[in-house]
């Protein structure tokens, strides 16, 4: 009797021991999934917060075959990191992007023959562009593409045929069939000016003109926007010494002031704007080459610092970023010529908060990173690149 009580005396012990170790291992496994959702919560909101450092870059490309079109670029705007390279729109060589002040809509114009221009929109969930219009850029080669201040208008600029187009926009900035279309002529000394070659459009910073930068004649054209939102008659804005290929221009972000890179002398010109006729006058010309280097170059891009106190220009050939200090009244000093890294820089971007600048470098197929010293103006590579295929243009 007493062994059956004890038996079942140790079963109940048993019994009880086995719920009791049932209770703290449920116990314990909800606090552990209380503290596994905790931390989900912290990295989560650790990669929110990552997130508001990382922004969005637009490349234009001239990749051919399936690698071809507009591809977006995670760009870290602390540690100037570059990631998840991926394409959102398929197009033919978008040599140039535009995008729309609201983020919604981006243009490109695409060098082809003939050339064209197209409208594009991001999709609901931001992954990726979709074409909503394709327009005729009424030429061959659209190598620029600009919107007006007021965002009605669109221009883009055709090299081979050297001719520009505009065309108005309606309120969703899409573009209507409309295009008025002007012929360049006119030669210069150098063998690649056999005729004109328009390289770049720009709306004035009031809207009222629309200067068309002309590397074959050796010209930038003024042309006067009218009531009807058309382009009236050309006057010359600048005439540039014979040779200099003009290619690219940007204005000063405050001052009536602006900056012209030439492609075939390596050269940068400042000018003033007087913003009644929409006339330059010249004040500085500087070259963007060390003054031993004697091989082949031809410049391409230009960009200005947020504050207006220094100037970039691109070398393609010497591969370099030529640094300048502009002063008060528009004078040029060269501080240093900072390799890019990579092989034919045709496009580079400073970043929006202006302490990084990215280099397209389009014959090494790879956008490299420089952290910008803010006082001094200078570029230090930070090591920071990534691989694309022929990348010829970078917005953000």
């Amino acid at each position: 009797m007493k062994k059956i009580v004890m038996g079942r005396f140790q079963f109940k012990m048993n019994f009880e021991y086995t719920v009791l170790l049932l209770a703290m291992s449920i116990l314990v496994g909800c606090k552990s999934e209380a503290k596994k959702n905790s931390s989900s919560e912290v990295l989560t909101e650790n990669r929110q917060t990552n997130n508001e450092k990382v922004v969005g870059l637009l490349v234009g490309t001239f990749a051919e075959g399936d690698d071809q079109g507009i591809y977006q670029i995670h760009f870290n705007t602390e540690t100037g990191e570059l990631s998840n390279s991926h394409r959102v729109a398929i197009e033919n060589k978008p040599g140039y992007l535009y995008l729309s002040k609201d983020g919604n809509r981006v243009y490109s114009s695409n060098g082809t023959k003939p050339g064209s221009v197209s409208a594009f929109q991001w999709n609901k969930d931001k992954t990726a562009l979709d074409k909503v219009s394709n327009l005729s850029s009424m030429g061959d080669g659209a190598c620029y593409v600009g919107v007006s201040p007021e965002e009605h208008l669109l221009a883009a600029a055709n090299y081979s045929s050297g001719s520009i187009v505009l065309y108005p926009l309606d309120e969703n900035g899409g573009m209507i069939d409309d295009p008025q279309g002007i012929q360049h002529t006119g030669s210069g000394p150098h063998p690649n000016q056999n005729s004109a070659h328009a390289h770049c459009v720009q709306f004035s910073q009031n809207g009222k003109f629309l200067y068309a930068v002309d590397l074959g004649i050796d010209q930038i054209l003024t042309y006067p926007i009218n009531s009807e939102n058309k382009l009236g008659k050309a006057q010359v804005a600048l005439q540039l010494d014979p040779g200099d290929g003009p290619r690219h221009l940007v204005f000063h972000p405050t001052e009536n002031k602006v900056f012209i890179i030439n492609e075939l002398s390596s050269t940068v010109v400042s000018a003033t704007v007087d913003e009644e006729n929409g006339v330059f006058t010249k004040i500085d010309k500087k070259s963007t080459l060390p003054d031993d280097y004697q091989e082949p170059n031809a410049c391409a891009d230009i960009h200005i610092s947020k504050d207006g106190k220094f100037l970039y220009a691109s070398n393609r050939g010497h591969n370099s970023i030529a640094v300048y200090s502009v002063s008060e009244n528009g004078d040029l000093k060269l501080l240093t010529i900072e390799p890019v890294q990579g092989n034919w820089p045709r496009n580079f971007a400073l970043s929006p908060d202006g302490n990084f600048l990215l280099v397209a470098n389009q014959k090494s197929d790879n956008i490299t990173v420089f952290k910008v010293d803010r006082q001094t103006g200078l570029l230090k590579y930070t090591g920071n690149q990534v691989s694309i295929s022929q990348p010829v243009c970078l917005k953000f």
